[in-house]
């Protein structure tokens, strides 16, 4: 049975960008996708929905289910979807759907107009807790944004898609992270860039050039190295290294800039608290285009 792509739905700006975006990751991947509208605010019996406070709100939440569903049919006759509302709290419930799902769609920020979804700290506990990827998307996001600009500097979808950023650490395991950005970067026909950051510890004192070029030397073979299976395994994928000098948290956010999709490692580490991890977090909160978190040991 395959997996679908689900999207977490409350009808802010950000969570419709972010079911749009799943509705053209689901068409490229072949897969089903699954919108879900998570509010506490509907009723648990019959009687219930009686009650004029809850009349309109459900009503509210039940029609902006419908017109998403509606839209995202219309904009993609082909995409096999489906919508559901179900009365719980959002990340518990979005966890769940995480389970069974290729991978979970969320806006990044925003409250809201129909019960509130992913405010900000619900989106990341969502995010670092679920053991599937979870993708992040900013309001303003579009099919356009994906794509490199036309010969004139407009918008477009003729054009060939942005590149596939991953941020890639050479000191442990990534291979889910490796093997969902080169599939990504196949899926899209785009390049992928490698982005990698180094530096001279701090027991070295103040670094020479040559002391930096040999760090700068080892750090290029490691991350050839780790490549190099891959490249193999995708051949088709045309992979740029990127390497920066300086701490991963701090370089990385500029390092990625320009890029249409960005996969960055989540250690599972990480998840009694809501926190990804210092370099996913300063990512997610300071690049613009959609960051997938994928979670790894």
């Amino acid at each position: 049975m395959l997996r679908p792509v689900v999207a977490g739905l409350d009808g802010s700006r950000e969570s419709l960008a972010a079911a749009y975006w799943a509705a053209r990751e689901a068409l490229r991947r072949g897969l089903p996708l699954r919108l879900v509208h998570a509010w506490e605010g509907l009723p648990d019996t019959a009687g219930g929905a009686d009650l004029p406070e809850v009349r309109v709100p459900q009503s509210r939440a039940r029609r902006m289910l419908r017109d998403t569903v509606a839209q995202l049919t219309e904009s993609y006759p082909g995409l096999d979807l489906s919508g559901e509302q179900v009365h719980r709290q959002p990340g518990p419930a979005l966890l769940d759907e995480a389970e069974d799902a290729e991978l979970l769609v969320i806006g990044s920020q925003g409250l809201g107009a129909v019960g509130g979804f992913v405010l900000g700290s619900v989106a990341m506990a969502t995010a670092v807790h679920a053991e599937r990827p979870v993708v992040l998307v900013r309001a303003g996001e579009t099919a356009e944004s994906e794509h490199l600009p036309d010969v004139s500097g407009r918008p477009s979808t003729r054009t060939a898609h942005r590149d596939v950023a991953v941020a890639v650490d050479t000191d442990g395991p990534c291979d889910d992270l490796l093997d969902f950005a080169f599939r990504a970067a196949e899926l899209r026909r785009a390049p992928l860039r490698v982005v990698h950051a180094w530096h001279v510890p701090l027991t070295h004192g103040l670094p020479d050039a040559r002391t930096r070029g040999s760090f700068r030397q080892e750090a290029e073979r490691e991350l050839a190295a780790l490549l190099e299976p891959w490249r193999q395994k995708f051949p088709a994928v045309y992979v740029a290294e990127t390497l920066h000098e300086g701490r991963p948290a701090h370089v990385l956010p500029r390092a990625v800039s320009g890029s249409g999709l960005l996969a960055v490692g989540r250690r599972r580490k990480y998840p009694v608290i809501a926190h990804a991890g210092p370099v996913a977090h300063a990512l997610v909160h300071h690049v613009t285009r959609p960051v997938v978190l994928v979670p790894h040991d």
